[in-house]
């Protein structure tokens, strides 16, 4: 739905890309606002920071937004890091398996995002650390649930 590098803006367009950002895990706060090509956001960072809900088949959607949502419940602290944040994990709840199944799948509908993911503390901490360009840190507290403390 992209015609000459813009986004196509309709009625139809928001509301499509809010459920499909909703069944590909990807949430459906800003992503879903960018995707749909609003004004509330700079076009470069549109460009960016966008979100391609079909990158995933129909058949993953479903498996990678109920993980979304489980790492969301699931974090015991999120950490602001420079470009972005950290989520860290008790291993008895979320794998790293788990995590390495979520940044594939969620590398694949928002490939600007930089992951990594360590296992420390001889094996009683899971983090998992998303960056990107510019803009990602206030994309990342939106779609993940961060609470800005800032504020």
């Amino acid at each position: 739905m992209n015609k000459g590098g813009r986004h196509f803006r309709s009625t139809w367009g928001v509301a499509a890309t809010a459920v499909l950002a909703a069944l590909c895990g990807c949430g459906t706060g800003l992503r879903a606002t960018q995707a749909a090509g609003t004004e509330k956001q700079p076009e470069s960072a549109m460009g960016k920071l966008y979100c391609n809900v079909g990158a995933l088949p129909v058949e993953e959607r479903a498996r990678h937004s109920a993980t979304t949502k489980k790492l969301i419940a699931m974090r015991d602290a999120v950490v602001e890091t420079p470009g972005g944040y950290e989520f860290h994990f008790t291993p008895a709840n979320v794998s790293v398996p788990e995590l390495a199944e979520w940044v594939v799948a969620e590398s694949k509908c928002c490939p600007f995002f930089n992951f990594h993911i360590d296992l420390e503390k001889e094996g009683k901490l899971v983090c998992l650390g998303l960056t990107g360009p510019e803009g990602v840190q206030a994309f990342i507290r939106a779609e993940f649930a961060v609470k800005d403390e800032s504020r």
